[in-house]
Protein backbone atom coordinates (compact mmCIF):
# COMPACT_ATOMS: atom_id res chain seq x y z
CA UNK A 1 0.00 0.00 0.00
CA UNK A 2 1.56 3.31 -0.85
CA UNK A 3 -0.40 5.35 2.04
CA UNK A 4 -1.62 4.42 4.64
CA UNK A 5 -5.87 5.21 4.56
CA UNK A 6 -7.10 6.22 7.06
CA UNK A 7 -10.47 4.51 8.47
CA UNK A 8 -13.32 6.04 10.65
CA UNK A 9 -14.81 3.39 13.23
CA UNK A 10 -17.48 4.15 15.59
CA UNK A 11 -18.42 1.40 17.92
CA UNK A 12 -19.96 1.24 21.59
CA UNK A 13 -19.51 -2.71 21.75
CA UNK A 14 -15.60 -2.46 23.48
CA UNK A 15 -14.53 -5.97 22.84
CA UNK A 16 -15.55 -6.22 18.96
CA UNK A 17 -14.66 -2.30 18.25
CA UNK A 18 -10.72 -3.22 19.85
CA UNK A 19 -10.70 -7.11 17.74
CA UNK A 20 -11.90 -5.24 14.58
CA UNK A 21 -9.49 -2.16 15.20
CA UNK A 22 -6.14 -4.33 15.74
CA UNK A 23 -7.04 -6.48 12.68
CA UNK A 24 -7.67 -3.40 10.28
CA UNK A 25 -4.12 -1.50 11.59
CA UNK A 26 -2.24 -5.28 10.98
CA UNK A 27 -4.27 -5.44 7.60
CA UNK A 28 -2.49 -1.45 7.04
CA UNK A 29 -4.97 0.90 7.81
CA UNK A 30 -5.13 3.78 10.23
CA UNK A 31 -7.80 3.13 12.01
CA UNK A 32 -9.44 5.75 14.75
CA UNK A 33 -11.94 3.99 16.89
CA UNK A 34 -14.70 6.06 18.92
CA UNK A 35 -17.58 4.06 21.27
CA UNK A 36 -20.10 6.51 20.18
CA UNK A 37 -21.59 8.64 17.74
CA UNK A 38 -21.30 12.33 20.03
CA UNK A 39 -17.40 11.50 20.46
CA UNK A 40 -17.12 10.28 16.82
CA UNK A 41 -18.16 13.38 15.72
CA UNK A 42 -16.08 15.73 17.25
CA UNK A 43 -13.22 13.16 15.82
CA UNK A 44 -14.21 12.87 12.30
CA UNK A 45 -13.41 16.77 11.75
CA UNK A 46 -9.49 16.36 13.18
CA UNK A 47 -8.84 13.68 10.82
CA UNK A 48 -9.26 13.51 6.89
CA UNK A 49 -10.48 9.64 6.69
CA UNK A 50 -10.96 7.24 3.38
CA UNK A 51 -13.80 5.23 5.08
CA UNK A 52 -16.14 5.08 7.62
CA UNK A 53 -17.00 2.28 9.72
CA UNK A 54 -20.38 2.91 11.84
CA UNK A 55 -22.32 0.91 14.26
CA UNK A 56 -25.66 1.94 13.72
CA UNK A 57 -27.35 1.21 17.52
CA UNK A 58 -25.04 3.26 19.34
CA UNK A 59 -25.15 5.60 22.57
CA UNK A 60 -25.72 9.76 22.14
CA UNK A 61 -26.22 9.36 18.89
CA UNK A 62 -27.12 6.35 16.25
CA UNK A 63 -24.85 5.49 13.45
CA UNK A 64 -27.58 6.47 10.74
CA UNK A 65 -28.18 10.42 12.75
CA UNK A 66 -24.03 10.50 12.37
CA UNK A 67 -23.70 9.01 8.75
CA UNK A 68 -25.85 12.13 7.42
CA UNK A 69 -23.88 14.93 10.09
CA UNK A 70 -20.67 13.26 8.37
CA UNK A 71 -21.56 12.92 5.04
CA UNK A 72 -22.61 16.84 5.94
CA UNK A 73 -18.84 17.80 6.12
CA UNK A 74 -17.75 15.47 3.85
CA UNK A 75 -20.36 14.50 0.96
CA UNK A 76 -17.88 11.72 -0.63
CA UNK A 77 -16.69 9.52 2.00
CA UNK A 78 -17.88 5.97 1.68
CA UNK A 79 -20.04 4.76 4.77
CA UNK A 80 -20.25 0.81 5.69
CA UNK A 81 -22.87 0.35 8.53
CA UNK A 82 -22.60 -2.73 11.39
CA UNK A 83 -25.35 -3.81 13.24
CA UNK A 84 -27.46 -6.81 14.91
CA UNK A 85 -30.32 -5.46 13.11
CA UNK A 86 -31.75 -7.75 9.85
CA UNK A 87 -35.39 -5.98 9.58
CA UNK A 88 -35.12 -4.93 5.47
CA UNK A 89 -36.50 -1.79 6.72
CA UNK A 90 -33.57 -1.03 8.96
CA UNK A 91 -31.02 -1.99 5.88
CA UNK A 92 -32.89 -0.05 3.43
CA UNK A 93 -32.82 3.03 5.76
CA UNK A 94 -29.11 2.60 5.90
CA UNK A 95 -29.06 2.54 1.91
CA UNK A 96 -31.37 5.68 2.01
CA UNK A 97 -28.74 7.93 3.91
CA UNK A 98 -26.13 6.78 1.63
CA UNK A 99 -24.75 3.73 2.72
CA UNK A 100 -22.34 2.12 0.41
CA UNK A 101 -22.49 -1.11 1.91
CA UNK A 102 -24.28 -2.83 5.06
CA UNK A 103 -22.96 -5.81 7.36
CA UNK A 104 -25.16 -7.66 9.76
CA UNK A 105 -23.74 -9.25 13.10
CA UNK A 106 -21.99 -11.55 13.28
CA UNK A 107 -19.75 -11.54 10.37
CA UNK A 108 -15.99 -12.56 9.83
CA UNK A 109 -13.22 -9.64 9.55
CA UNK A 110 -12.67 -11.27 6.44
CA UNK A 111 -15.46 -10.01 4.60
CA UNK A 112 -15.21 -6.75 6.31
CA UNK A 113 -11.68 -6.38 4.77
CA UNK A 114 -13.13 -7.44 1.48
CA UNK A 115 -15.71 -4.90 1.33
CA UNK A 116 -13.63 -2.55 2.42
CA UNK A 117 -11.03 -3.27 -0.29
CA UNK A 118 -14.04 -3.47 -2.91
CA UNK A 119 -15.37 0.25 -2.16
CA UNK A 120 -12.28 1.88 -2.10
CA UNK A 121 -10.74 0.46 -5.02
CA UNK A 122 -13.94 2.13 -6.97
CA UNK A 123 -13.79 5.20 -5.25
CA UNK A 124 -9.71 5.77 -5.76
CA UNK A 125 -9.79 4.27 -9.41
CA UNK A 126 -12.52 6.99 -9.89
CA UNK A 127 -10.41 9.55 -8.68
CA UNK A 128 -7.37 8.21 -11.01
CA UNK A 129 -8.95 8.39 -13.75
CA UNK A 130 -8.98 11.39 -16.19
CA UNK A 131 -13.08 11.30 -15.82
CA UNK A 132 -15.42 13.68 -18.41
CA UNK A 133 -18.02 16.03 -17.87
CA UNK A 134 -20.91 16.04 -19.50
CA UNK A 135 -24.21 18.62 -20.66
CA UNK A 136 -27.15 17.00 -19.49
CA UNK A 137 -29.91 19.46 -21.04
CA UNK A 138 -29.68 22.50 -18.47
CA UNK A 139 -27.34 20.55 -16.37
CA UNK A 140 -23.86 20.21 -16.19
CA UNK A 141 -22.25 17.09 -14.65
CA UNK A 142 -18.42 16.96 -13.37
CA UNK A 143 -17.97 13.25 -12.59
CA UNK A 144 -14.59 14.28 -11.10
CA UNK A 145 -16.23 16.89 -8.91
CA UNK A 146 -18.98 15.35 -8.34
CA UNK A 147 -21.26 17.71 -9.24
CA UNK A 148 -24.55 18.85 -10.94
CA UNK A 149 -24.77 22.43 -12.08
CA UNK A 150 -27.86 24.40 -13.17
CA UNK A 151 -27.58 28.06 -13.71
CA UNK A 152 -26.22 29.16 -10.31
CA UNK A 153 -27.28 26.39 -8.36
CA UNK A 154 -24.50 23.22 -7.53
CA UNK A 155 -25.69 20.08 -6.47
CA UNK A 156 -23.36 17.67 -4.86
CA UNK A 157 -23.23 14.21 -5.40
CA UNK A 158 -22.69 11.83 -2.84
CA UNK A 159 -19.81 8.92 -4.49
CA UNK A 160 -23.05 6.32 -5.60
CA UNK A 161 -25.31 9.38 -6.94
CA UNK A 162 -22.18 10.08 -9.08
CA UNK A 163 -21.17 6.54 -9.72
CA UNK A 164 -24.85 5.58 -11.11
CA UNK A 165 -24.75 8.93 -13.16
CA UNK A 166 -21.96 8.24 -14.32
CA UNK A 167 -23.29 4.43 -16.28
CA UNK A 168 -26.40 6.15 -17.11
CA UNK A 169 -24.62 8.79 -18.73
CA UNK A 170 -22.38 6.46 -20.58
CA UNK A 171 -25.50 4.68 -21.82
CA UNK A 172 -27.31 8.19 -22.05
CA UNK A 173 -30.46 7.05 -24.20
CA UNK A 174 -29.99 3.21 -24.55
CA UNK A 175 -30.72 0.91 -22.26
CA UNK A 176 -28.74 0.25 -18.81
CA UNK A 177 -28.59 -3.11 -18.13
CA UNK A 178 -29.57 -3.73 -14.19
CA UNK A 179 -27.45 -6.47 -13.19
CA UNK A 180 -24.06 -4.71 -15.46
CA UNK A 181 -25.02 -1.47 -12.90
CA UNK A 182 -25.52 -3.89 -10.04
CA UNK A 183 -22.37 -5.58 -10.21
CA UNK A 184 -20.54 -2.73 -11.38
CA UNK A 185 -20.93 -0.61 -8.47
CA UNK A 186 -22.50 -2.59 -5.60
CA UNK A 187 -20.89 -5.52 -7.04
CA UNK A 188 -23.34 -7.87 -5.74
CA UNK A 189 -26.75 -8.16 -7.31
CA UNK A 190 -28.26 -9.73 -4.38
CA UNK A 191 -31.80 -8.25 -2.92
CA UNK A 192 -30.39 -5.09 -0.47
CA UNK A 193 -28.24 -4.00 -3.12
CA UNK A 194 -31.21 -3.95 -6.20
CA UNK A 195 -33.78 -2.08 -3.95
CA UNK A 196 -30.53 -0.01 -2.70
CA UNK A 197 -30.02 0.90 -6.37
CA UNK A 198 -33.90 1.53 -6.79
CA UNK A 199 -33.61 4.38 -4.02
CA UNK A 200 -30.43 5.86 -5.67
CA UNK A 201 -32.66 6.39 -9.02
CA UNK A 202 -35.33 8.12 -7.43
CA UNK A 203 -32.85 10.24 -5.89
CA UNK A 204 -31.33 10.78 -9.29
CA UNK A 205 -35.16 11.63 -10.80
CA UNK A 206 -35.38 14.35 -8.35
CA UNK A 207 -31.95 15.85 -8.66
CA UNK A 208 -32.60 16.15 -12.47
CA UNK A 209 -36.18 17.55 -12.11
CA UNK A 210 -35.69 21.11 -12.48
CA UNK A 211 -35.07 20.30 -16.52
CA UNK A 212 -38.67 18.69 -17.89
CA UNK A 213 -36.38 17.36 -20.82
CA UNK A 214 -34.41 14.79 -18.70
CA UNK A 215 -35.93 11.64 -17.32
CA UNK A 216 -34.83 8.17 -16.00
CA UNK A 217 -37.31 5.87 -17.07
CA UNK A 218 -37.86 1.74 -16.13
CA UNK A 219 -37.07 -0.82 -18.74
CA UNK A 220 -39.22 -3.57 -17.79
CA UNK A 221 -37.31 -6.74 -17.33
CA UNK A 222 -33.91 -4.67 -18.63
CA UNK A 223 -33.14 -2.01 -16.79
CA UNK A 224 -33.20 2.18 -16.84
CA UNK A 225 -32.96 4.37 -19.57
CA UNK A 226 -31.38 8.08 -19.10
CA UNK A 227 -33.32 10.04 -21.59
CA UNK A 228 -31.58 13.69 -22.06
CA UNK A 229 -30.06 15.66 -24.17
CA UNK A 230 -26.43 15.71 -24.13
CA UNK A 231 -23.04 16.36 -24.96
CA UNK A 232 -19.72 15.23 -23.54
Amino acid sequence: MDEQLKIFFCEDDENLGMLLREYLQAKGYYTDLYPDGESGLKGFGKEKYDLCILDVMMPKKDGFTLAQEVRSLNPEIPVIFLTAKTMKEDILEGFKIGADDYLTKPFSMEELLLRIEAILRRVKGKKLKDMPSYKLGKFIFDTQKQTLTIKNNIIKLTTKECELLSLLCAHVNDVLERNYALKTIWVDDNYFNARSMDVYITKLRKLLKDDPDIEIINIHGKGYKLIAPTES
